[in-house]
């Protein structure tokens, strides 16, 4: 996603640009951060009390001239209007937030409204056209039955060691490619590009580490590369990436 980001920015900025990123539900602030040190002046959007210490954490093992090009904000990504004025943003940053939004277009609107003209509004969500890949491939057949007619879908944290309990079954809900582009034409971004995530790997275990041979990490990372921008493969994809540009 991160690869795919770069384009659509590369594309639609010229070269040097300083832009100005607000990222929605930051969590720990990884793309954040790298924004960042790209030179980006960059705002993080978060409520969660344990992502707001690790970004502030993370934010503060950077340099003086990195750190003060950021802030970051407690909030919800639905009230931007309360923080921000319309068209303050070229880049609008919101991965992995709407599976947790039983209504997701007010959020979307509000997303885009933060937008100047020609500015870059990236979402990643959960495919909920391709809920049944994961149990199928897995041989659970009654869950994958059942996920063609749904777009919920239960998900469970990993235990993390030190951390709190993990929470199991958590009720989540994942958008589909035409509705979402319906939703985006709808709102004044319409969908300029779009990619699948996690094509190849979404039934690896949680927690695996990466391959630790670097020919094997660059040969897993080109074929996703590859696999998120063609079809039919991208469509089967565990996530969206898709990229709207504000008219």
């Amino acid at each position: 996603m991160t690869r795919q980001l770069d384009e659509q920015i590369a594309g639609r900025f010229p070269v040097g640009q300083r832009l100005r990123v607000l990222d929605v539900g930051m969590g720990q602030g990884t793309q954040a951060l790298r924004l960042l040190r790209a030179g980006h002046r960059v705002t993080g959007l978060e409520r969660d009390a344990r992502m707001l210490s690790a970004a502030h954490e993370a934010l503060a093992a950077e340099p003086e001239g990195v750190r003060e090009r950021m802030r970051i904000i407690e909030g919800d990504g639905r009230d931007t209007g309360v923080h921000f004025l319309p068209g303050s943003f070229d880049v609008v940053l919101c991965h992995g937030v709407l599976m947790y939004v039983e209504e997701p277009d007010p959020l979307v609107a509000g997303l885009a409204r933060m937008l100047a003209p020609g500015g870059l509004l990236s979402l990643l969500v959960r495919n909920g056209d391709a809920l049944a890949m994961r149990p199928g491939l897995s041989g659970d057949w009654r869950s994958a039955l059942a996920a063609f007619d749904t777009t919920a879908y239960e998900f469970s944290t990993p235990l993390e060691q030190g951390g709190p309990p993990p929470r199991l079954g958590l009720e989540m809900r994942a958008d589909r490619l035409e509705a979402l582009t319906a939703t985006l034409a709808g709102i004044g971004a319409p969908l300029y590009a779009w990619y699948g995530v996690r094509v190849f790997t979404d039934t690896v275990p949680d927690g695996t580490p990466p391959p630790a041979d670097e020919d094997e990490l660059s040969a897993l990372l080109a074929a996703e590369e590859r696999a998120g921008r063609t079809d039919p493969y991208r469509r089967v994809a565990a996530l969206l990436h898709l990229c709207g540009v504000r008219g």
